[in-house]
């Protein structure tokens, strides 16, 4: 079996290397805008350290595992269907090579190759490795490198969770006069730096991002709080 090249080695872990680190910002985004909501929900209702302290806990532990159960469905889904294709190629190779040969011609010839340079390049390939050839250029897999549902399932639990502490700490550690000003501080300050981060990653201007992360934060706060407030002044 045929290895990739250095070059394209280090571009597949590059571009990996990104897409994770674009999936822990967006997780840790969520645990910041959600574990806030919750407790500055909850602080509209009441000043307890213990109640904030709970309600806080549970938003993030229940978020965390959402996060994690749902990443690994989603990703061992996905995992499943990729090893799916890869078995029908297999099998479609073993039956009908030359059928496949000719696919793959095709294939190549449609990536602007002409019909000479795709045939012999297809036979190249299908000489060296015929399955990797098909599920690179006809199913854009990579079948040393299927997505790992565990390894997406962790990096969900820990984004979540590194991003649902700050709110958390920072409405349960300060005075209770400090508490809600020091926490929306704090997360809108948190909510530019994930919005920048994910922009710059996504080689997007960094501007509206940062805005639309900003005002989305502010205005789940607002709700919550109001909420909670009105809840409390209720008695309920």
């Amino acid at each position: 079996m045929t290895r990739p090249t250095p070059d394209e080695a280090r571009a597949g872990s590059l571009g990996e290397r990104l897409n994770w680190l674009r999936a822990a910002v967006l997780g840790a985004n969520d645990g910041i805008v959600s574990t806030a909501g919750l407790v500055v929900g909850v602080a509209g209702a009441t000043g307890s350290r213990s109640a904030l302290l709970t309600a806080g806990l549970s938003g993030l532990l229940a978020g965390s595992m959402s996060m994690a159960a749902g990443e690994y469905v989603s990703v061992s889904t996905q995992r499943d269907s990729e090893k799916a294709a890869l078995a029908m190629e297999k099998r479609e190779l073993r039956e009908r090579p030359e059928a496949e040969l000719e696919e793959l011609t095709g294939l190549l010839e449609g990536r602007g190759l002409s019909r000479e340079v795709a045939r012999e390049a297809a036979g190249q390939l299908t000489e060296r490795d015929a399955l990797r050839a098909h599920a690179r250029v006809e199913l854009g897999i990579d079948p040393d490198r299927l997505t790992d549902p565990w390894h997406a399932a962790w990096a969900s639990f820990l984004a979540f969770t590194a991003g649902a502490l700050l709110p958390l700490l920072a409405v349960v550690l300060p005075p209770v006069g400090l508490r809600l000003p020091v926490t929306v501080l704090s997360v809108l300050a948190a909510l530019c730096a994930t919005g920048w981060s994910s922009a710059r990653l996504g080689a997007a201007a960094p501007g509206r991002a940062v805005l639309r992360n900003v005002a989305g934060g502010a205005l789940a706060m607002a709700v919550t709080y109001a909420a909670g407030a009105l809840l409390g002044a209720a008695g309920v």
